[in-house]
Formats: structure tokens, C-alpha cells, sequence
């Protein structure tokens, strides 16, 4: 008829037979009304991909409205031609033979599944034909050189991969398995995931194919433990893949499947004669898996070139369906891109008129050996640009449509939504945590979990009220030995040395508490300062208690322990050397911790321990992890330290063990201080190499460490401070020296230690005295022998009076109860002072010499002085005895 038309008769006519020509020509011409342009499509209605029963209606729909649209091709008309492919690519060879070799000549093909489209693709070159695909995924059809007419407005499947690694590296997963059935478009997807993810420093650890059988494949996956799957088949085998899944027990909170988001929403409930698993099997196998999916419809409300929004068309097409299930409807979320992949035919092909008729051409004229028609057409395609019902359509160099990915997960039998992905701005958004289901992710082997061991908490608080409890008891021990300082019972124990050592053990105490702070309580960056502290409320503590404690031991020692000679000199003590020897010892602990910290600073350190598997789930295991102070050279400083401490400890326990007899008064609570030091050495030596040991176990080394600070301190205050409460309440000795002067006017000193040096001075005066009176008796002595002498030349008659008197001082030498010590005095065995021998005949001590001379010296009289002497002497030589 094209043919007749346009060998019209160019013969004169009659006016009605001109008519009658018009009239049939009109009814029978396209020429003369629009005129056709065949478009031949493969739509697969069957096979792995049934995507035509959905897409072959939505095409439909878009032809009709480009038809009738008078802006779009107003001369032309769009005629689809189309076959069953199966998706089968043999069928498809014969089906393009008959699209190709049968009249009329087609403007465009449209084929649907990748693997017809490659080879309608390949082949089209060959007749200068352009191939538009609206259901092709396969990263292959991406090369130009192999496909210089192809465009598609489904996105290659490669777009899927960025999303993938975007979610590998989202959940730390750095070893993945796949699975892929052996065709063209999955091999080449998941050989540019390869280099993705090797890019990404991700590892392929298993990778395995199948034809039509995935049994074998399957069971491999799980003999080498997969657990990150991504499968890469098509919705049939998708079926089989996951009923041998669901026998082989591979799924569940251990695994994560990636799927590709095509398929139909029910497609594993789809009755299915090629497996032997119930809908529930099926239901149960795939519940969790991960879905990418190229956003096939607009989100938003826009009208693009149709003049229709997405929820529009999808009100049509359901209409045009007639009511079927879209889940049972093959291809429905692939209808959008058929429907705009017709408009951007339509729009292509209208873009294109203007410039053929510049240069003599029109479309009808299309054929296989014109390429100047197939460039024009090429030319509209690659610059195409508009809003359809499925977002933007645009191609990239490649012929590819660019687009969102969409991320969902089955939830309860049913997708949800949990992301997007946009590839060109490389930007994931995430709907939020609690899209995916159960606690999270699994992991790409077996779950490791790292979890650090913190102290028990009932430990910590515990033990932390017994250490306040012991800093309160030394503040009250502190504030009495401060209050009473002045009472002589307090002044003899050295109150200064006290007050050093109830500061030291609360500092002692104050150490539990950053002893039991871990990463629990505080970040890791501040976890070195915790580390200090320990370390110098510690050492400062114990130098300061039991450097207090030493000093006093050392002391007594020192005095009581030397010759006569040398002790008498060493028995007046002076504090400060006590105060200077606490010094000493204090700035050595000062001056270690300072070199300690500057050269080799403590800091924090994570021990692993072997991993412990948790019941009830076999798949994860547990890191326990334990946080320590440390250094470099930690066994060194600690050896330093200890080797020290533990000298002094020891050197302790000996002065201790020596001066347990002493008695002194000048710190009269020493045996209580060796008592304190026997506690605190053996509590030490005992603590330091078991928490050495117990290291690991953090509850049992604080609880160790901890409560032996405790006992000691405790024990060190009541041993030290209770028994001078107990006396000072008991005996009411709480006044000091000053208080009672005060109270009773009296200047009289009471200090028990001052009696005694005075009453020695005393002595001393009085042996000088007895010394100068004998002296001074001698020479009475000889000056009555003289007068006696004279006297007996002057009176003869005196002789017979002179033979019946008794000697001089008779007494003395025929009494010697005389000179005995006044009653209740008994002579000492040794005296320290003795009387000399020429003191018995002395006379009084106390008379002058001019009143001796008057008195001629009568012996009754210097009897009763000398026994007042001796009585004074012996009093204060007991006096001092006592003291």
C-alpha cells in the first residue's frame, strides 16, 4: 500500500473520480495521515526474570499517552512489536532473527533481561540499530566498544557494588563469600566488586558458581564459614540458593545475605516445583537479608514529562493489570523504568525531527543501511534529561542510567527501608539503628566481642567505706593528738612524729580509691593521672607513716644500745634530728617517684586474656580485656622500690625485736610503735608479691592490695593512738602543765623528766658542798687539836679531866647507826655518789665558822647536821631512781 501511494497516477482526472481517489486514499494511506514507527521489543513474560508481565503494560501506557499527545511526534505514531523472550538468550537469537527479517523495519528494539540484551545489543550494530533496555543490570552492556548503540534506563548492577562496600566498611567488615550464578551479567558484576573491595582493603575469602544446581555451592559456603554472603542470581534460583540454605542451616543471626533488590516482594512464598522446602522453610531461611535496589520510582510528587506522578501511574498500572497481586507480578518494580524508557524513545525520536528534515531526512525513512538517521537518533538519546515517574533519567558516557540505590531488609517477612545511597555524591543516609533487626549486624566470621574487665562494683564500695571509715578514724586520732600535745604523757611519745603518722596512713587510705578507678569511671586519656596518684598517695603515705614509726625505733635504739659513757650523753633528745630522719626518708620516696614519672611515665596498657564463649550463642566469643598502670621498664622501678621499702621493713622488724625490753620514758610508746611495725612489714611483704601474682584478676589483686592497706592502718592507729585515749580518760590526765599552773598558782613543774635534772643538779651542788665542809672540818680539826695542845701546857691539872672525856667525835666512830640512811631509804648496793671516808667526822655544814668557834665545835651538834645531810642526799639519790 506504501508502494501504491506513493506511485499515485499523474494523469489528468475528472472531478469525482479525484475524489473517490481521496477518499480511499485517505482510509488507506498512512502517508496522508500519521505515520508509523515500529519499535520491536522482547519482553520476558516467563523464565528467570518474568519482568514483562509488569513491564509490557507499563510500556503500553506510555504509548498510548505519547500518541496522544500532540506536542510529541504530531506526524508519527509509535507501534510496539513485541515477543516472549523467557529471558533464555536462545530464544531470544530466534525471536530477534524474526523482529529483524520481518517486515515492517523497526525504528528501536527493547529488550529486558541483561542476557537477551546482550545479544540483541552486540548484534544491533550490525543493522545500525539503537538498543534501549528498561530491565538490563549487566555492568558488561557498560562497554562502549562492544555496545555503541546501547542505552538502558535500568542502572548497571555495578551501582550496586559502591553501596555494598559503603556497608562493609559502615560495620567494620573486612571478609566477605559470594555466590553468583554462572551467567554474564552476575560474573561481571561481581568481578568489578572485586576490585572494589580490594580498593577497600576487603577480602573475597570464598567465592563459588553455580549453573542450575547450587547444592554443592552452597554447602561449601558453609564448610568454610561464611558469614558476609552476597548472591548474585536471579529470582528462580534465588529459590533453589536459599532452599539449600535453609538445609544446610545457613542463616539466621550468624549470617547476613546481600540480595539483589529486583525481585519480587513474595518471591521466596512463590510455589516453586524445582525445590523441595515449604513456604515457612523458605520464609525462615530468608528472614534478615539485605536487599540493593536501584530506586525505581520517584519518592517525591513531581509531574514530569508524562504529566503524571509516580503515585498516579501506579494507580494506572494497577488498573491495567486488572487487579493482580504486585507481588506476584513479575517485573512490577521494573515498570517505571519500562515506562520511561518509552518516553525517552518518544522524546529522543521528537528531538530528532528537526534536525533530519534540515539535512533531507525523516524517520519513515529509516532502514538498516542508514546511519545518518541512527547517529541523529543516538545523538537525542545520549543528551536526554527529564523527570519521569521513576526520578531523573539521565545516561552517563556508558549509555547507563545514573541513579539513588536503595538499601532494604526483610523484617518480619516483609522489606523495610533502612538507607540510601547516592553513588554520585558517594553519601549514605541511614534511617536509623533500630531498622535492622535484632542487636545489629552480625560480623564477618565469628563475632569477637571485646569487653573489658572492670572491678566489681560492690567490691569498690565496700571496701571504699571501710578506707572513709579509716580516714575519719585518723582525723579523730590526728585531732586529739593536736589538742593534747601539751599533756606530759602525749609529750613524751613525740605528738609530732604521731600527727606524721596519722597523716600518712589517711593518705594511705585515700590511695584505695583511685586503687579501684578504671576505665569504667573514666576516659582513657585521664587513666595515666589515676595511675600517678596510686603511685604517690602510696609511696608519700607509707614514707610518712611508717617513716614517723622507724624514726622513733631507730632512735631508741641508738640511745639505749651504746656504752655508759656514750648513752649519758645521747639522752637528751632533740626533735629535730627526729623531724630531719622523716625528711631524709620522705624526700628519697620524692625524689624516686619524680625521677620515676619524668624519665618513664606511667600509662595505660590493655591485657588480653584467652577468648570465652558465652552460652547460648556459639557465635560470638568474648575478648576479655584488663586495663594496667604501666611503663616501659616496670619490673625495674618496682624492683627499686620494693628492694628499698622492704630494707627498711626488715631493718624495722630488727629494732623492733632489740628494743622490745627498753624502758625509757623519753618516747614512752615504743614497744606500741614495734607493734605497728610488725603489722605493716609482714602486711607488706605478704601484699606486694601477691598482687604481683594476682595481677590478672582484678577483683582479687584490689580486694588483696586494698584491705591490707586497711588492716594496717587500722591497726597502726588503735595500737598507736587508742591506749593514750584509754589512759588520758582513765587516770584524767588531760591538763597540760601550763593549764594546772594556771588553775592552782602554783610554778610548781610537774614534769616528771625536769625533777629528775634538777634533783641531779642538786646532787652535784650538794657533793661540792659536803666537799668544801670537809675541807673546812679538817682544818677545824687541826686547829682544835692545837688549842687542846696549848691548853694542856697551861693546865697540867686539865690531864686527870682530859683521860675521863671522850674522844672527839667518838660518836661517829663507836655508832655506826649514826651514819646509816634515814628509815625507809635503804643503802643502794652500789652508790654513784659515795660519802668520803673523812665526812664521819665532819661537823655541821650549815653553821659559819665564826659560830663553830663560839659554840667550840660541840660534836652533838655537828652529829645531828651531818645526819640531815645524808637524809637530803639519799632523798634525792632515790628521787631521781624513781623518776
Amino acid at each position: 500500500m506504501t508502494r501504491l501511494c506513493q506511485n499515485l497516477p499523474r494523469r489528468p482526472v475528472s472531478r469525482y473520480s479525484l475524489i473517490f481517489i481521496l477518499t480511499v486514499l485517505a482510509c488507506s494511506c498512512p502517508a496522508l495521515g500519521k505515520k508509523k514507527l515500529y519499535i520491536g521489543a522482547l519482553f520476558p513474560m516467563s523464565g528467570g526474570w518474568p519482568g514483562g508481565q509488569a513491564c509490557l503494560p507499563a510500556a503500553q501506557m506510555a504509548l498510548d499517552l505519547v500518541n496522544n499527545r500532540t506536542d510529541i511526534l504530531p506526524d508519527y505514531e509509535l507501534e510496539l512489536i513485541y515477543y516472549d523472550s523467557m529471558c533464555d538468550p536462545g530464544e531470544a537469537t530466534k525471536l530477534l532473527y524474526d523482529l529483524l527479517y520481518t517486515e515492517p523495519i523497526k525504528i528501536v528494539l527493547m529488550p529486558g533481561c541483561s542476557s537477551v540484551s546482550t545479544l540483541v545489543a552486540e548484534a544491533a550494530r550490525m543493522w545500525n540499530l539503537i538498543v534501549l533496555s528498561y530491565g538490563s543490570s549487566s555492568p558488561a552492556l557498560s562497554n562502549r566498544q562492544r555496545f555503541p548503540t546501547f542505552f538502558r534506563t535500568h542502572p548497571s548492577a555495578t551501582l550496586h557494588n559502591p553501596t555494598r562496600v559503603q556497608l562493609f566498611q559502615k560495620w567494620k567488615w573486612t571478609k566477605i563469600a559470594t555466590i553468583q550464578q554462572t551467567t554474564e551479567v552476575f560474573t561481571s558484576t561481581l568481578d568489578d566488586l572485586e576490585e572494589r573491595v580490594k580498593e577497600a582493603g576487603i577480602e573475597i575469602s570464598v567465592r563459588q558458581s553455580f549453573l542450575t544446581d547450587p547444592a554443592v555451592a552452597v554447602k561449601n559456603l558453609k564448610r568454610q564459614d561464611a558469614r558476609i554472603i552476597v548472591g548474585l542470581f536471579y529470582e528462580t534460583e534465588a529459590r533453589k540458593v536459599f532452599c539449600e540454605v535453609y538445609k544446610e542451616k545457613l542463616y539466621g543471626k550468624k549470617y547476613v545475605w546481600f540480595l539483589i533488590g529486583w525481585y519480587a516482594d513474595n518471591w521466596f512464598k512463590i510455589k516453586d516445583p524445582s525445590i523441595n522446602c515449604t513456604v515457612e522453610q523458605m520464609t525462615e531461611a530468608v528472614e534478615g537479608h539485605v536487599t540493593t535496589e536501584i530506586v525505581m520510582l520517584n519518592p517525591e510528587t513531581v509531574r514530569g514529562a508524562s504529566n503524571l506522578t509516580s503515585q498516579e501511574f501506579l494507580a494506572q498500572l494497577m488498573s491495567k493489570l486488572g487487579g493482580k497481586n504486585p507481588e506476584e507480578t513479575g517485573g512490577f518494580q521494573e515498570a517505571p523504568l519500562a515506562y520511561d524508557a518509552v518516553w525517552a524513545l518518544a522524546l529522543a525520536l521528537n528531538k530528532t525531527v528537526g534536525p533530519l528534515r534540515a539535512k533531507g531526512h525523516h524517520l519513515e525513512d529509516f532502514n538498516y543501511n542508514n546511519r545518518d538517521i541512527t547517529a541523529e537518533i543516538y545523538r537525542a538519546m545520549n543528551t536526554s534529561s527529564f523527570e519521569g515517574v521513576s526520578g531523573h533519567v539521565v545516561f552517563d558516557a556508558q549509555g547507563s542510567r545514573m541513579a539513588w540505590t536503595l538499601i532494604e531488609q526483610l523484617q518480619g517477612g516483609s522489606y523495610k527501608k533502612i538507607g540510601y545511597y547516592d553513588s554520585t555524591k558517594g553519601n549514605l543516609s541511614w534511617y536509623g539503628n533500630d531498622k535492622w533487626i535484632g542487636s545489629g549486624p552480625p560480623a564477618d566470621q565469628t563475632v569477637v566481642i571485646e569487653e573489658f574487665r572492670y572491678l566489681s562494683q560492690k567490691l569498690f564500695v565496700s571496701v571504699s567505706v571501710f578506707a572513709g571509715l579509716g580516714i575519719l578514724l585518723g582525723i579523730v586520732c590526728l585531732t586529739f593528738n593536736i589538742y593534747n600535745s601539751n599533756v606530759r604523757y602525749i609529750q613524751n611519745s613525740q605528738p609530732y612524729l604521731n600527727n606524721m603518722t596519722a597523716v600518712g596512713c589517711m593518705m594511705s587510705l585515700a590511695a584505695v580509691f583511685p586503687l579501684g578507678i578504671d576505665g569504667l569511671h573514666v576516659h582513657r586519656k585521664q587513666f595515666p593521672v589515676i595511675c600517678q596518684f596510686r603511685l604517690w598517695l602510696l609511696g608519700l603515705g607509707f614514707s610518712l607513716a611508717y617513716g614517723s614509726m622507724f624514726t622513733k625505733i631507730w632512735w631508741v635504739h641508738t640511745v639505749f644500745t651504746k656504752k655508759d659513757e656514750k648513752k649519758d650523753k645521747k639522752k637528751h633528745l632533740e626533735p629535730w634530728k627526729l623531724y630531719a630522719t622523716v625528711g631524709v626518708l620522705l624526700g628519697i620516696d620524692i625524689l624516686s617517684l619524680m625521677i620515676w614519672q619524668i624519665v618513664d611515665p606511667l600509662h595505660i596498657t590493655v591485657e588480653k586474656f584467652t577468648r570465652e564463649a558465652p552460652k547460648g550463642d556459639l557465635d560470638v566469643l568474648i575478648q576479655p580485656l584488663l586495663e594496667h598502670c604501666n611503663s616501659e621498664k616496670m619490673n625495674t622501678w618496682l624492683g627499686v622500690v620494693y628492694g628499698y621499702k622492704g630494707l627498711l621493713l626488715l631493718l624495722g622488724i630488727f629494732l623492733a625485736y632489740e628494743t622490745k625490753s627498753i624502758s625509757t620514758e623519753k618516747i614512752n610508746d615504743h614497744r606500741a610503735v614495734g607493734m605497728a611495725i610488725y603489722n605493716v612489714a609482714v602486711l607488706c611483704m605478704i601484699t606486694a608479691p601477691v598482687t604481683m601474682i594476682l595481677s590478672s584478676q582484678q577483683d582479687a589483686s584490689f580486694a588483696f592490695a586494698s584491705l591490707a592497706i586497711v588492716f594496717s592502718v587500722y591497726i597502726t592507729l588503735v595500737v598507736l593512738f587508742v591506749p593514750k585515749m584509754r589512759r588520758l580518760i582513765t587516770r584524767g590526765e588531760w591538763q597540760s602543765d601550763t593549764q594546772e599552773t594556771m588553775k592552782t598558782g602554783s610554778s610548781t613543774n610537774n614534769n616528771d623528766e625536769e625533777k629528775s635534772r634538777q634533783l641531779e643538779r642538786e646532787n652535784k651542788e650538794l657533793q661540792k658542798i659536803i666537799q668544801e665542809k670537809e675541807e673546812r672540818v679538817s682544818e677545824l680539826r687541826n686547829q682544835l687539836s692545837e688549842r687542846q695542845a696549848l691548853r694542856s701546857r697551861r693546865r697540867a691539872s686539865t690531864i686527870t679531866y682530859q683521860n675521863h672525856s671522850p674522844p672527839p667525835f667518838s660518836i661517829t666512830q663507836s655508832d655506826p647507826r649514826s651514819l646509816a640512811p634515814p628509815p625507809g631509804y635503804p643503802a643502794p648496793a652500789s652508790d654513784p655518789h659515795p660519802v668520803p671516808q673523812s665526812f664521819a667526822n665532819s661537823s655541821s655544814l650549815y653553821q659559819s665558822d665564826s659560830k663553830i668557834s663560839r659554840n667550840k665545835c660541840h660534836t652533838s651538834r655537828l652529829q645531828l647536821l651531818y645526819k640531815s645531810l645524808v637524809y637530803h642526799y639519799y632523798y634525792n639519790l632515790k628521787t631521781v631512781e624513781r623518776l
